[in-house]
């Protein structure tokens, strides 16, 4: 019994992040029509509809709006998804992704 090693180990201790957060910014355009820009956001960022105007009336009075924060590959996969839907249907529908400060 006297190889036995009775003192206690220290294991080390890791420490977790959060995500860096990205803001996902709609673009005012004079051509996407507001009913369109409307249901993007509704499907693609699952906004209610009176969520969906307001951002998208924001967006048109200042020229940008933030939609919503996510961490980055949430961000970007629904920023591409949400400018591809514009550009599928000829509009030059924008969204871009900016780190959150």
């Amino acid at each position: 019994m006297a190889d036995t090693n009775l003192t206690p180990t220290l294991k080390p201790e890791t420490k977790v992040e959060r995500p860096k957060l990205y803001k996902v910014i709609l673009f005012n355009d004079d051509f996407t029509p507001r009913e369109f820009v409307t249901k993007v956001l509704q499907g693609e960022f699952r906004l209610s509809e009176p969520q969906a105007l307001q951002v998208m009336m924001t967006a048109h009075r200042k020229g940008v709006c933030v939609v919503s924060v996510y961490p980055r590959d949430v961000a970007e996969t629904k920023a591409t998804r949400a400018t591809d839907a514009g550009r599928a249907m000829g509009f030059p529908l924008r969204f871009d992704v900016e780190p959150e400060e």
